[in-house]
């Protein structure tokens, strides 16, 4: 069986080379680019509103038990129910049984990365309850048997045409590739869901300490309606979405916006906080928040990287990073990809299992400067990188190679007898042709690459005749 590890190079290679995925990916994320830019003479100081957002995360993060105790307090008091979930499985069994209990058949699925990372659809299933995901592009990788590609846009891996081949081969009636048309036809299929749901389950993307609600953002609409139409609300999301007050909205909506997708607030921004009341004519009979931890304690512990938990999973970092652009989604493995997915999943999922992904980066830091919280990324990769090497057993010839490297890079005297070793090493490979062969340590990258040509002189010799000294 294959490891974590290798199903990454084996996938990251395969999409890497596939010219058409990169193809659709650039022009997904180009468009994004354009967005973004067009969107941000609508802030006066971008910078200021990034640091006042972090400022607002840091807070409710770093007083995390009671900006959540006081959350759960107001949603009681309106007669909603809070339960906490140490684990996936805590939460998965709730609703479960939940739904077992008030016979549900039938649930509509706003788009939530934290049902995701629970696996909360299949267990569902399992029990005979039809789960329909209502965001166009979650239905669409639902549709196709998949996890979401991008934390924002679940089918950005797929072009128009191939999304019309899918509804037509699940719904028929397919006459064009045309986005209005396709959007037709996922409408009427999942109004039918709709009406006949007994639950609606979204995620959330805040929870509001002060006012004891849930902020839902949304594009679709399809939050409101799967929420307000059903006779029960279930709302799953992380610990961590507590914000401290109403008003830090006003800035919160606008800055995710831009960092998402480019737009100046989403079209859908919707409070909830408790079920229907006598005088109101629609919403849900009961409304049930789950809040899961599922190792968001553990990595609250760690003063050194617990500012990860600020994510407001706006999916910026995964559009500027060069790995994602040629890796693509699905590569990871993970719920969550890109800088963001490989700074968390080894807290989420385990150290041993996902500390692969914190090498997979180029350590330009692009991802820190695109983030709208100013999570440090790219350092919280190394960050990860060292633990790693720290806590893990590691293979006795990787170990006795980084002893190696350090006892050279430790001597001047011993660097430079290395390069002359090296390069002398480089010319006869070349010289008795056996280049690319099995004997080639260069082979990893001149299998796909030409091998670089080897300069007849090395940098600190000519440092030495240009400018003089050792």
């Amino acid at each position: 069986m294959s490891t974590p590890a290798q199903e990454f190079l084996r996938s990251a290679a395969i999409k890497s080379a596939d010219l058409g995925h990169r193809r659709t990916i650039r022009t997904g994320i180009d468009h994004y680019e354009m967005a973004v830019e067009r969107s941000g003479a609508r802030f006066l100081d971008w910078e200021a509103a990034r640091q006042r957002l972090h400022e607002i995360k840091w807070e409710a993060v770093n007083h995390l038990d009671r900006y959540l105790l006081e959350f759960e307090t107001r949603v009681k008091e309106r007669g909603g129910h809070v339960y906490w979930a140490e684990t996936a499985e805590d939460a998965r069994r709730y609703i479960a049984e939940l739904a077992a209990a008030r016979g549900v058949r039938t649930v509509v699925k706003s788009k939530s990365m934290v049902t995701e990372e629970i696996d909360l659809t299949h267990t569902l299933e399992k029990q005979g309850v039809n789960v329909f995901e209502t965001d166009l592009g979650e239905l669409i990788v639902q549709l196709r048997n998949e996890p979401p590609y991008h934390l924002m846009t679940p089918a950005m891996h797929l072009t128009r045409a191939e999304i019309a081949k899918l509804f037509q081969e699940k719904y028929g009636g397919v006459e064009s590739d045309d986005p209005q048309h396709l959007v037709a036809v996922a409408r009427r299929e999942l109004r039918k869901a709709f009406f006949s749901a007994e639950m609606g389950i979204t995620g959330a993307n805040f929870l509001v300490a002060d006012e004891g609600m849930i902020a839902l953002t949304t594009n679709e609409g399809n939050g409101r309606l799967g929420s307000s139409l059903p006779r029960i609300h279930v709302a799953v999301t992380g610990i961590e979405k507590v914000i401290p007050r109403m008003q830090d909205l006003a800035l919160i909506w606008p800055t995710l916006a831009r960092a998402a997708v480019g737009q100046s607030v989403a079209c859908y921004n919707t409070l909830i906080g408790g079920p229907r009341t006598a005088s109101e004519p629609d919403g849900p009979e009961e409304f049930h928040v789950v809040l899961l931890d599922n190792g968001r304690s553990e990595l609250l512990s760690d003063a050194e990287q617990r500012d990860v938990l600020h994510c407001i999973r706006c999916g910026a970092c995964l559009n500027v990073c060069p790995v994602f652009r040629k890796v693509g989604g699905h590569s990871y493995g993970t719920v969550y990809g890109g800088p963001i997915g490989s700074v968390l999943m080894p807290h989420l999922g385990g150290l041993e299992k996902y500390q692969h992904l914190s090498f997979a980066s180029s350590l330009c830091g692009a991802c820190t400067n695109a983030c709208p919280v100013k999570i440090d990324l790219h350092h919280h990769l190394l960050h990860n990188r060292r633990n790693a090497v720290r806590s893990t057993q590691r293979a006795a010839s990787e170990r006795l190679g980084f002893r190696l490297w350090r006892w050279v890079m430790m001597g001047d005297g011993r660097f430079a007898l290395a390069g002359g070793i090296a390069r002398l090493a480089l010319r006869a490979i070349q010289a008795l042709g056996l280049g690319r062969s099995r004997l080639d340590p260069m082979r990893p990258w001149t299998q796909v690459h030409a091998a670089p040509a080897i300069p007849k002189k090395s940098f600190r010799a000519l440092w030495k005749e240009q400018r003089g000294g050792g």
